[in-house]
């Protein structure tokens, strides 16, 4: 049983509350507003901005019912809430950045965050997650507030939500709720979509509650007669047991879908085409750098999780060697195992990939804790064989020691800006240098009725000097073995 002591002991309320219209300390300082003088060259073509604004939540909307309808309908109550997080380990300022990542978290979902708590504890408590005591004094803050939800740092069980919610009397929902919410949110593709629905069933189906008759148990059970053989099933059992089918049928679904993108790896790799997947923290820039380095025109914002699909695009090397560039999913500390177990075949772009730029924000207050928790997803994924470039974006806006630092622990590492441009063009040479070279060099005289030959080694290998003669292309190249027998009739007799 936790001893009691005092509230500055306990708990210690935020120094400030977020006023409306300010984005999280964890967004750092980048400009919220986005435009197209400042940012249009950077960022490349946004075409899913117009559509991403229009989904924005508005202010000021009650929740009676007289006044959403006087709405139009694809503006959504801006809802007004708490956040709660457990300070078990590390130190107080560990506990500020998670709790500024929750808001961040929040903002992005579309809340307006009034106020955050966070309390001290040897471990959550087993019954409301905070304790019963700092749960009367939540409840009064929610009351001065006027907030309608309440946001926990953490994963809660079913009965901490519900021993919770019986206290402050409005809706608690946890961390891995919220990051559900904004992947439901920002998910577009058909596979995207389906993910995020399994992963929020996989959620739900231990959190099912009912209410009243709900909790009664249905007629039927035997072969027909006017009373029953047995008792049947709860009507949250048949909940239950409906969800579970869903849920083996989106498997299903998932598993055709990543059959499709499987074939397309398949033929990446049947014509030695080399793969590259930029992986790393939330808001580190991986879309802005994916712009940068191929005009991909994917959505940038200054949200967590803005881009959820991934992307692949093609690329060319200084040398002129072709490889793709694959964009996943941003991580985040604690992502829920749903997420990872739903998101698992889109995460194996990173796994099948012959290099890894994980890129991580260099001006986020502690970027070796996003570098931990990113490689712990990789390895999750079986991705630990992979050769790894860390990526430390935002050098522009980075302090100078902390990219010093982390350029010194860190051994295969750049400092780049995906805004200005600053280290691309190193950052193409370091690419170009550490992607997996033909291990055949090969010196050949291609007649001209062969340029397919030609076309492949320009496709497949990395030339290395190339002239033409009157009986044909004298090629010098590095190939595979493959392409290598393809054009060993036509090397060269040296002259004796």
């Amino acid at each position: 049983m936790t001893s009691s002591s005092s509230p500055s002991q306990d708990a210690k309320r935020t120094a400030h509350a977020y006023p409306e219209g300010l984005r999280a300390d964890a967004l750092m300082e980048e400009d919220v507003a986005w435009s197209h003088e400042i940012d249009g060259e950077r960022d490349g073509e946004q075409f899913d901005r117009s559509e991403r604004a229009a989904l924005r939540r508005v202010v000021g909307l009650s929740t009676e019912l007289e006044d959403v309808t006087e709405v139009e309908y694809r503006q959504l109550r801006l809802e007004r809430v708490v956040l709660v997080g457990v300070w078990t380990t590390g130190t107080a300022q560990d506990a500020d950045n998670s709790l500024a990542e929750l808001a961040a978290l929040a903002e992005t979902a579309g809340a307006l965050v009034l106020d955050g708590v966070i309390q001290r504890r040897d471990k959550p408590d087993a019954a409301t997650y905070i304790g019963s005591g700092k749960a009367l004094e939540l409840r009064d803050i929610v009351m001065e507030t006027g907030a309608d939800t309440v946001i926990c740092d953490g994963e809660l069980s079913p009965g901490q939500l519900i021993q919770l919610e019986d206290v402050v009397k409005v809706k608690v929902i946890d961390r891995t709720a919220l990051i559900l919410d904004i992947f439901a949110q920002h998910a577009k593709s058909r596979e995207g979509k389906a993910q995020v629905a399994l992963a929020q069933m996989q959620y739900m189906l231990p959190r099912l509650r009912g209410w009243g008759q709900s909790l009664s148990r249905q007629m039927g059970g035997g072969r027909g007669g006017l009373a029953t053989r047995g008792p049947g099933e709860t009507k949250i059992e048949t909940d239950r047991r409906r969800i579970r089918e869903k849920m083996a049928k989106m498997r299903r679904e998932i598993a055709d879908m990543k059959t499709g993108r499987e074939i397309k790896r398949q033929e990446r790799r049947r014509n030695k085409v080399p793969s590259v997947a930029i992986a790393g923290y939330t808001n580190a820039g991986k879309s802005s750098l994916l712009n940068r380095l191929t005009g991909a025109g994917v959505l940038v914002e200054n949200a967590l999780f803005a881009t959820l699909d991934p992307t692949v695009r093609r690329a060319e090397t200084p040398s002129g060697r072709l490889y793709t560039l694959a964009d996943t999913v941003g991580f985040v500390r604690h992502l829920p195992h749903h997420l990872v177990e739903a998101f698992r075949s889109t995460m194996e772009e990173v796994g099948d990939s012959d290099l890894i730029l994980h890129v991580v924000d260099g001006s986020h207050p502690v970027p070796e804790e996003q570098l931990a928790a990113v490689r712990e997803v990789i390895r999750d994924v079986g991705a630990t064989g992979v050769p790894e470039i860390v990526v430390i974006n935002k050098a522009d806006a980075a302090d100078p020691l902390v990219l010093q630092r982390l350029l010194r622990v860190e051994k295969r590492s750049i400092a780049v800006s995906a805004r200005t441009g600053q280290g691309i063009a190193e950052l193409l040479a370091l690419i170009d240098e550490e992607l997996p070279r033909p291990e055949v060099e090969v010196e050949a005289l291609v007649p001209y009725t062969h340029g397919k030959l030609v076309a492949r080694a320009h496709t497949e290998g990395e030339v290395i000097s190339e002239e033409h003669t009157a009986e044909g292309t004298l090629l010098k190249v590095r190939v595979h073995e493959e392409l290598a027998a393809d054009l060993a009739p036509y090397t060269p007799v040296s002259a004796g």
